[in-house]
């Protein structure tokens, strides 16, 4: 009796989790606010593309694709508890130490079968010392620049600022080029070429 009580209580906090993973779909990436785009894309929006950008970085530079998607969607967790803060608002805290305390109080709740994982992982991504690390900070970041470049064909002329300085900070050779392409691209023309107009 007493096992069945434990595994119905781990349960439930495994439960709560899910309930915390969906608070990100309510939390808006603040960053663009800042060049006018009011209805912003959400964290949960953010971290969904950005595992497939991460899935397919991993195919490119021939990684095991694994742990590259569990770190893009593990990335941002934390915004359930901070909300997503642009990196004007960075310059005022620490937010790293804050990234890792409210991650660290998210995972413990957790049975080990999942918080020993779900922790090195986000401690993998944050050392930035494994291929795989790398590949899931560069999905984050090219995903960002993807963002930006749709913005800024829909009218959001800062959006321009972004495709600047962030390129920069691109580690592998496949999201270098695949960011490159991209950037003299119109991202939102794939629709359009399928679209019933265009026939």
């Amino acid at each position: 009796m007493v096992k069945h009580k434990k595994s119905k209580q781990e349960d439930k906090k495994i439960l709560n989790f899910f309930a915390e993973a969906g608070a990100l779909k309510q939390i808006k990436r603040s960053g663009w606010w800042l060049i006018g785009a009011k209805d912003a894309e959400s964290v949960a929006e953010h971290s969904f593309r950005c595992s497939i950008v991460g899935y397919v970085l991993a195919k490119m530079e021939k990684v095991a694709p694994y742990r590259v998607v569990m770190m893009t969607l593990l990335n941002d967790f934390h915004e359930a508890r901070l909300t997503d803060l642009h990196k004007l608002a960075q310059r005022y805290i620490n937010l790293g130490q804050a990234e890792i305390k409210a991650f660290n109080e998210q995972m413990k709740p957790l049975p080990p079968f999942l918080r020993q994982e779900l922790a090195g992982l986000h401690s993998e991504l944050r050392g930035q010392k494994t291929k795989a690390a790398i590949l899931a900070r560069d999905a984050d970041i090219l995903e960002c620049l993807v963002q930006a470049k749709e913005y800024h064909e829909q009218g959001f002329v800062q959006a321009a600022k972004l495709m600047e300085k962030a390129p920069k900070h691109l580690k592998s050779r496949s999201a270098r080029k695949l960011w490159e392409i991209a950037k003299n691209t119109e991202l939102n023309k794939w629709w359009f070429v399928l679209s019933e107009f265009n026939r």
